[in-house]
């Protein structure tokens, strides 16, 4: 097996007995974190830290994943329903998601399309602080359409305050977990050395 060090240091192919063995000096254990490579691979770690670790990276993984919310408004809407529309938009860029912000034209108000192209760049004006936009205004049959998405800095966590993923990614390098070797595999739960060691034939 391949094994990464305490200190994030690659150790060569070793023998799982001499692995386990630098491990146990070192007061930490020994946990597959590739099992399905070639040759597998394993690292010297806290046990706890580590199922920390995974525990953290699932959890910002899943924070990135982005839905598409959806807004819809007509080129007569008041100022007020523009205003409730909006920060129902800040609150969904907020929590990382986009929006597709529709306008919909009835009867004869699809002839005039410049109306709700009016309204459509007026919000994107009011929401120049939160959001930035993806897709332009178009016209797909009565409807106008354009998606915005977050701009950088302004997804919140759940305490409310900016989240800032550089952070996040300096807290991962604190505890010793680079790039330069396979991520953990969710799918196996990871063993503690703690193992007894074979004894030894007679």
């Amino acid at each position: 097996m391949r094994v990464i060090g305490a200190e994030n240091e690659q150790l060569g192919i070793l023998q799982s007995r001499e692995a386990l063995a630098m491990a146990r000096e070192a007061g930490l254990d020994l946990v597959m974190v590739a099992p399905n490579a070639q040759p597998p691979v394993c690292r010297i770690i806290d046990f706890g830290k580590f199922k920390y670790l995974n525990e953290k990276q699932n959890k910002e993984k899943k924070n990135k994943q982005q839905e598409l919310k959806g807004i819809k408004i007509s080129p007569r809407i008041a100022e007020n329903d523009i205003q409730t529309a909006l920060n129902k938009i800040v609150s969904f860029l907020g929590d990382g998601h986009k929006v597709k912000v529709t306008c919909m034209f009835r009867a004869r108000e699809v002839a005039h399309s410049e109306l709700g192209r009016k309204k459509l760049d007026g919000m994107v004006e009011k929401l120049k602080d939160t959001a930035v936009v993806e897709t332009p205004p178009k016209m797909e049959g009565r409807m106008m359409t354009m998606i915005l998405i977050p701009k950088p800095g302004v997804v919140k966590k759940k305490d409310g305050k900016a989240k800032d993923q550089k952070d996040g990614g300096k807290a991962v390098q604190d505890h010793g977990v680079g790039e330069d070797h396979p991520t953990p595999d969710p799918q196996q739960p990871p063993v503690p050395a703690q193992e007894r060691e074979p004894e030894a034939s007679s």
